[in-house]
């Protein structure tokens, strides 16, 4: 084993150890900060015992050590070229890492927003406070959205801006176009129960395309790994007794 290597691979493994502690504490913020509860096991935040410069953080100081580990085990020219590609894809790779929890609440929620909004429509059209909609809507929608609108009709109980109540279901896919519609309906008095109904409409459809482009993308994939399986078998068997022939017959 050389010298490069024995640095290279004291390089990954401290790069190792410098993201994945980092990485179970960044998956437990990002899911308190979407959920409204704190992470459990981490009610306490500790100070840091290494101070890192500003412009420096774990994730960029692991993906420059594994840069250069990289840069160690290439050598050269095509060592110096590689580095700040892999520092680079690194650096964005582990900073998009969503933790499992967190998909599977992104989606409970989009999946209940269509549902939600047919229900403040119901609710509005019948005469009902918007709060109390609000609120009536969210005690029946059992998970995390549910959660969510209990918590825009405090808000809005306690008096504070449409934008900044409604600011709660920001993280929702969709919840975008839910947020417009009720404050452009607090500003300007319009009939929020019609733009509701409407919204329910256009959610539903955005969820059916989006699963058959998912479904389509799915016959894609799974027809490469047969052609990955199909094409060795068929140079074997088809093109490589042509070339011994060939080769025979010219030797």
């Amino acid at each position: 084993m050389t010298l490069s290597m024995l640095v290279a691979g004291g390089l990954v493994g401290s790069a190792v150890l410098l993201s994945v502690p980092l990485l179970r504490r960044r998956s437990a913020r990002r899911l308190a900060r979407v959920s409204g509860r704190p992470a459990p096991g981490s009610p306490r935040i500790h100070p840091p015992r290494i101070q890192l410069p500003p412009w420096l953080d774990r994730i960029r100081l692991a993906a420059g050590l594994a840069a250069v580990a990289v840069a160690v085990l290439s050598g050269g020219w095509w060592g110096l070229l590689a580095g700040p590609v892999v520092a680079v894809v690194l650096d964005r790779g582990l900073r998009r890492l969503e933790p499992a929890a967190l998909r599977a609440r992104r989606a409970r929620e989009a999946a209940a927003l269509p549902l939600a909004a047919d229900l403040l429509a119901v609710t509005l059209r019948g005469g009902t406070p918007v709060e109390q909609a609000v609120a009536a809507v969210g005690e029946a929608l059992p998970g995390p959205l549910g959660e969510r609108l209990a918590r825009v009709a405090r808000l809005l109980r306690l008096g504070a801006p449409a934008a900044e109540a409604w600011a709660e279901i920001a993280p929702v896919t969709g919840g975008e176009r839910l947020i417009r519609a009720a404050v452009r309906s607090a500003d300007h008095g319009g009939a929020l129960s019609a733009a509701l109904r409407g919204l329910a409409d256009d959610l539903r459809a955005d969820r059916a395309a989006a699963t058959e482009a998912a479904a389509r993308r799915a016959a894609v994939l799974i027809v490469l790994p047969l052609g990955l399986c199909f094409l060795p078998a068929f140079i074997l068997s088809g093109l490589v007794p042509v070339i011994v022939a060939v080769l025979g017959d010219v030797l």
